[in-house]
């Protein structure tokens, strides 16, 4: 085990590699501790992912202030996530691509099963992952696939129209004015769903219709321009 990160297995430096590209990724020296304790958190062994059983995880004799730094990261730090996807998928393509280039875009949307009620855009709707309507959150994500893998390279999160029209909720959530409702077919057709075309491999693509409930379609590497 790791006593940096915590975590069990026989290549814990790549691990400690990773975690600080994605804390350079986060743009500001004070952040990368608690971002690496979060990252480590979400691989620890537990059901729970969310901020305080996480933090009596990592840090039991002091589970206050470990919480209050593991949420001033997740809720208030001016991070980029694009940025930290950015670095994801840099790292992750360069890797799938050795064996082989991408060869096709997936459009789909991802479902996160949630148990309350209080996570921005969390609502009564079809899950992927459990198969049937159910408590969660749902993004719609664009993928690079290779033969042998497939990686998420961008994500929006779909907001639900209970949610895009409760002034209340977006006040609490700090949902921005200019997020306003859209279905999950024009999340995925729209520009801001999707890296930019010079951040993406340029290989020919081949072109592959999903039935997934986005019914989107996936494009060759020009449509995406």
């Amino acid at each position: 085990m790791s006593a940096k990160t915590g975590i069990s297995g026989a290549r814990p430096q790549r691990l400690t590699s990773y975690l600080d590209r994605l804390a350079e990724a986060a743009g500001h020296a004070d952040r990368a501790v608690p971002l690496k304790l979060y990252c480590t958190g979400l691989l620890l062994p537990g059901e729970r992912k969310s901020i305080e059983p996480m933090a009596a995880r990592l840090a039991p004799d002091n589970v206050r202030r470990m919480h209050q730094s593991l949420h001033h990261v997740v809720a208030d730090a001016a991070w980029s996530d694009e940025a930290l996807l950015g670095c994801t998928r840099d790292y992750a393509l360069a890797a799938m691509t050795k064996s082989g280039p991408v060869v096709a875009w997936i459009v789909d949307d991802t479902g996160l099963p949630k148990k309350g009620t209080h996570s921005v855009g969390v609502a009564r709707q079809y899950c992927g992952q459990t198969g049937k309507q159910d408590n969660c959150q749902v993004a719609v994500s664009l993928s690079a696939a290779t033969w042998n893998a497939s990686l998420p390279i961008a994500y929006r999160l779909y907001l639900p129209e209970a949610w895009a029209n409760d002034s209340q909720r977006r006040q609490q959530a700090r949902i921005p004015q200019q997020v306003l409702f859209q279905t999950k077919l024009e999340i995925s057709s729209t520009r801001s769903a999707k890296p930019r075309p010079t951040e993406l491999p340029k290989e020919r693509c081949w072109p592959i219709r999903l039935t997934a409930t986005t019914r989107a379609s996936v494009r060759r590497w020009p449509d995406w321009s």
